[in-house]
């Protein structure tokens, strides 16, 4: 291969290769059960496939509105009303995107400039950081607080400042499956009253919410949702991650400013996959099971766990669990995922990545978005450590 006799003076120097794609490439090359990076290991319906084929067939297979095509666009506006009470507007207030990261990056490339600061909760979820910096922003972070990662608002008070443009919240979270409750927008709202700071509400795990809990939604604040551009994401929704579909919601002055970046970002998603699951979200069944579907995997995991030396975390949200495993090893948790995937046959993501200072509480994450026989194979040499 040929050097490049380019300078390059990178945006980002400290940014690698993402630890997903690493624990996953160590997965594969031992031949471990990958409990790792965030995707299921089975199918979607059919019936989704079939309307998306019926799609193509039909002749939809061209450029659609940079928006996205206006049956999916109404079909999340009726979602929206039914769950969260909030009235969007199809035509201004929606866009569909390629995927959530897409749209968060957008979402920062929009409003933040050049020496305007984002307050980030970390544990935090890798892409938000690379985008602020990207952009010439600076990330000042917020701690959730270990072992049930809640936020402290006396501490998110003391990190405003007239630079603040932007305060990016991910509920249900990742990592950590942690929730924002209706206090927590309570007192956002609060604190981002009178300025002109822009919300981020990262939502993308909205319909996987456990133990009969509600997801508190930004949309369903209408003080926050004046602010705010929320994401979610059809890839977490329905099994179907590499399509990389997602949309946001916003007022018609954000999504505006937002619709901006994004026609010359990735301009539109892929026509006939938006007209497949458009027709399959007529079902609401599809999106309002979807909790006691990823419940049931959750205590299917947490069984296989019983019995094992990990510690495990509450889980009240996404399809993550988190685990702490000092009565195993005392190493650092990036030493022990790659330990476990190579000599106990099991893939892991070490919850330090997700702290800028790379703060280590012993805490690995497992993804339960698996069949049932991946979770007890998987399972079965956890409890043999």
């Amino acid at each position: 291969m040929r050097q490049s006799p380019v300078a390059i003076d990178s945006k980002l120097p400290w940014v690698g290769t993402t630890i997903f794609t690493v624990m996953s490439k160590l997965a594969a090359d031992c031949g471990a059960i990958n409990l790792s990076q965030g995707f299921p290991d089975f199918q979607a319906e059919a019936a989704l496939f079939d309307a998306t084929l019926q799609a193509m067939r039909a002749g939809h297979n061209q450029y659609p509105p940079m928006a996205g095509v206006a049956e999916l666009r109404t079909a999340i506006a009726d979602k929206v009303a039914a769950l969260y009470g909030a009235d969007c507007d199809a035509e201004d207030e929606i866009t569909v995107t390629a995927g959530a990261t897409q749209a968060i990056f957008t979402a920062i490339a929009a409003f933040v400039r050049g020496g305007d600061e984002v307050i980030v909760f970390e544990p935090v979820y890798d892409s938000y950081v690379p985008a602020i910096e990207t952009v010439g922003g600076k990330a000042v972070y917020a701690a959730l607080r270990f072992p049930d990662y809640r936020p402290d608002w006396e501490q998110v008070r003391s990190l405003l400042s007239p630079r603040t443009r932007m305060i990016i919240i991910n509920s249900p979270h990742n990592p950590t499956g942690s929730l924002f409750d209706a206090d927590d927008l309570a007192a956002l709202a609060e604190l981002t009253r009178d300025t002109n700071i822009v919300l981020l509400a990262d939502e993308v795990y909205e319909h996987i919410v456990f133990d009969g809990a509600r997801h508190e939604s930004v949309a369903a604040h209408p003080e926050l949702a004046a602010r705010s551009i929320v994401v979610s994401s059809f890839g977490k929704t329905y099994h179907i991650t590499g399509w990389k579909i997602g949309y946001v919601l916003g007022p018609r002055e954000l999504m505006r400013e937002f619709r901006k970046v994004h026609q010359f970002n990735v301009f539109t998603v892929n026509t006939p996959c938006q007209l497949g699951i458009a027709e399959y979200m007529r079902d609401a069944s599809r999106h309002l099971g979807l909790a006691a579907f990823y419940e049931g995997k959750r205590d299917f995991f947490r069984r296989q766990l019983g019995a094992s030396r990990f510690e495990l975390l509450p889980c009240r949200g996404t399809y993550f669990q988190l685990a702490r495993y000092g009565a195993i090893s005392d190493l650092p948790d990036q030493e022990f995922a790659r330990w476990l995937t190579r000599e106990v046959g099991v893939a892991v993501i070490p919850v330090s990545v997700f702290n800028h200072d790379g703060h280590d509480e012993r805490v690995v994450r497992f993804c339960f978005a698996k069949q049932e026989a991946t979770l007890a194979a998987a399972g079965e040499r956890l409890r043999a450590i």
